[in-house]
């Protein structure tokens, strides 16, 4: 590919496929300039160095996957919301577990502040827990306690890590029923006097 077509946003979408490919730790400049048939000094005027890619595609594949949710749980309330939103994490998991790997990727605070998909993943996730009565600072402790479920289950998964006889898929749907229970029954840090 010629170097004049490179650009900020092709070489991220490159890392993307590149991660889903090779996983996460497989993304490099090197792999990327051999990509795109360029010397890596190439794509310096594109990013700034191998973190500054890495926080892109965390931030792209966040985007991706919060877009996914959001269709997945549209019109939902409840434990339907609930079932969707997981479903949707974890088919964007297993069907892009390089960029999946990047959203676990810790980021600079001040660099997701105002951005529109950051906004969105809090609208969308604390919109689905407010349907189960939860306010502050419980909504925190409920994403908290969803986040790792979903993230523990797929990261086991990913790693073959469920040996048992026992349908994942069958677990799963457990987990999330769980979730659901443990969500309407939530002990609130300040109860509601109804």
């Amino acid at each position: 590919m010629a170097r004049a077509g490179l650009t900020a946003d092709r070489v991220v979408a490159a890392a993307a496929e590149l991660a889903d490919e090779a996983g996460l730790d497989g993304v490099s400049l090197s792999a990327l300039a051999r990509r795109f048939g360029v010397k890596d000094a190439s794509l310096y005027s594109h990013v700034k160095n191998l973190q500054d890619l890495r926080t892109r595609l965390a931030l792209l594949a966040g985007g991706e996957m919060i877009e996914a949710i959001a269709a997945a749980v549209a019109g939902r309330a409840g434990k339907d919301a609930l079932a969707a939103f997981a479903g949707a994490y974890r088919e964007y998991a297993h069907r892009h577990p390089g960029r999946y790997a990047a959203t676990r990727l810790r980021i600079d605070p001040a660099l997701v502040t105002d951005l529109s998909a950051m906004r969105r993943t809090a609208e969308i996730t604390y919109g689905m827990l407010r349907a189960y009565g939860l306010e502050e600072p419980d909504l925190t402790d409920a994403v908290r306690l969803l986040r790792s479920t979903f993230d523990g289950f797929c990261a086991l998964e990913a790693a073959g890590g469920f040996n048992a006889a026992r349908d994942v898929d069958a677990s799963w749907d457990k987990a999330v029923d769980a979730l659901h229970t443990a969500l309407t029954h939530w002990p609130r840090e300040h109860p509601r006097h109804d």
